[in-house]
């Protein structure tokens, strides 16, 4: 349990967007930790100095054998909950209310009607909510009232104001809810209590003593990308333990155009002896080949990383912790308790069983990606590295669907490159918060040179968002997805068509694997 002065207890019965629930209280300045239901006591939470509790969402219904359910006495400790979906639902259950299934049950966006008093001060009696459940409070329980209804659902929202219990079918804490922010905002502050005083300088702070009271006089081996997350996890170990850190970077043949000269010419000034690039492409593709399935791909590069990491610290001399990037969408994403695992991630979900070090350090791993910029802003990183895009752990790899191939990886890479450079040109770099091809394993015919082909299909993909849970397709001008279609299939051989993405996440993922 943390030991901040204000902070909210996120009680996770395996939403997915659990996480982002923590991340919106965070945006107030008010500490917020997630903690599976089923790891906490209700004497942890009595003593463990919360403002409030938030239930969240999950996969279940409440009244099947073996849903997650907690202590019905954690409603009676005097601290303030808000339920969320699955949450709400819960709360309702543990206090003799009935739940239904509902007919079809309400997906997407959803005219709300709420009362304007409580946790809807400051909303309009109607706004736009974001519902995602089958199951309904058909009867709230003694002492609530219903305070939001839709037009599918009569409990959208209910209360009990004198012991400060609220509960909201919606997801206040996704984008796609209007007023949502305002009314995590309105809990949290006007019903916890709390004032919002925590700053980006308290989390430096206290990573860094974190960090360096676990390692203590040993060395660590930082697994440097050149993304924004690697990178600034180098910066808090480096003022962690000075030159006790040593940062590796592994070429693993699977970057962007240009990519693997770019990390090294702009570490190396920095770090000197202490970066170390590894050339190891030879040895990824070999493990990915006649590989198609996606997690399969993603849990080779995982633990082909770790060995890679493993042999350089057997030559360096003996070397006590791995430090990686891991944030939080990489953590939610691969899966968690009771939530389900969407794509497992390279350094989370890939990680193998047994690894070669006395532990892995993870000083980001509960952070999102603008808390991340926030704190390399901190520690004053260029403006160009903090605002670089995300690009995933197993590189291009799982933007070519099916086996990956030096050829396919050669393809990938021009395309990749002529988007990147039409987007810039556009001026869409700034507006789009991640675009970039991918290549199909499926075949269209075409024309060339008058002649029939029998090409490949790329992808272009490109989305706007600020927390990389949701997100929606770039409205990109046609004029620039015609440039890079015309350049793409004139300048690269085996190309015959080009389209472009235009689904949001969910129900997609950003990435195609």
């Amino acid at each position: 349990m943390s030991s901040e002065k204000e902070k909210i207890l996120v009680l996770d019965f395996g939403g997915q967007y659990d996480m982002l629930i923590a991340r919106r209280v965070r945006e107030l300045h008010v500490f917020s930790e997630v903690v599976p239901y089923d790891s906490v006591t209700v004497d942890d939470i009595r003593n463990g100095g919360y403002s409030g509790i938030i239930f969240t969402g999950g996969p279940n219904s409440v009244e099947d054998e073996g849903s997650p359910r907690c202590d019905r006495e954690v409603l009676s400790l005097g601290i303030p909950v808000l339920g969320i979906c699955y949450g709400h639902q819960l709360m309702a259950y543990l206090e003799g209310g009935r739940i239904v299934g509902s007919a079809g049950g309400e997906y997407g966006k959803v005219e709300l009607i709420s009362s304007g008093k409580g946790i809807f001060k400051d909303v309009p009696e109607k706004s736009i909510c974001w519902m995602s459940h089958n199951d309904v409070v058909k009867d709230v329980p003694e002492g609530f009232s219903v305070t939001a209804e839709t037009a599918d659902c009569a409990c959208a929202a209910m209360v009990n104001e004198k012991r400060k219990l609220y509960g909201v079918q919606f997801h206040p804490e996704v984008t796609h809810t209007q007023f949502g922010k305002t009314i995590l905002k309105n809990f949290v502050f006007d019903v916890c209590g709390c004032k919002g005083e925590r700053t980006t300088e308290d989390i430096v702070s206290s990573t860094v003593s974190e960090c360096r009271e676990k390692i203590g006089d040993g060395r660590a081996l930082c697994a440097l990308s050149g993304g924004v997350d690697s990178s600034v996890a180098a910066a808090l170990l480096n003022r962690a333990i000075g030159d006790r850190l040593i940062c590796v970077f592994v070429d693993h043949g699977l970057l962007r155009k240009d990519e693997a000269e770019l990390v090294e010419n702009t570490f190396r000034p920095i770090l000197g002896d202490n970066f170390i690039r590894v050339n190891a492409a030879e040895r990824f593709l070999k493990r990915l080949k006649g590989v198609t399935e996606p997690e399969k791909k993603r849990k080779i590069i995982g633990e082909e990383f770790i060995r890679t990491f493993e042999d350089v610290s057997h030559k360096l001399g003996r070397v006590d912790y791995l430090v990686q990037g891991t944030i939080y969408p990489d953590v939610i994403e691969s899966g968690k308790g009771d939530a389900s695992t969407i794509k497992s991630h390279h350094n989370v979900g890939g990680l193998p069983s047994v690894i070669d070090f006395d532990g892995i350090i993870e000083p980001l791993r509960m952070l999102f990606k603008d808390e991340v910029r926030s704190v390399g802003r901190c520690l004053s990183l260029p403006p160009e590295l903090i605002e670089r895009q995300p690009f995933p752990g197993p590189g291009l790899a799982i933007r070519v669907l099916g086996e990956v191939t030096e050829e396919k990886l050669s393809v990938l890479r021009e395309a990749d490159a002529v988007f990147r450079e039409e987007m810039i040109k556009g001026g869409q770099n700034e507006k789009a918060a991640q675009y970039f091809a991918v290549l199909t394993d499926s075949k269209s015919v075409g024309v060339k040179g008058d002649a029939r082909s029998y090409g490949l299909t790329v992808v272009l993909r490109a989305v706007t968002t600020d927390d990389f849970m949701t997100a929606e397709f770039a409205r990109v001008p046609y004029e620039i997805l015609e440039k890079a279609s015309n350049r793409i299939t004139d300048q690269i051989s085996g190309v015959t068509r080009v389209v472009y993405d235009i689904t949001g996440k969910p129900p997609a993922t950003v990435e195609w694997e």
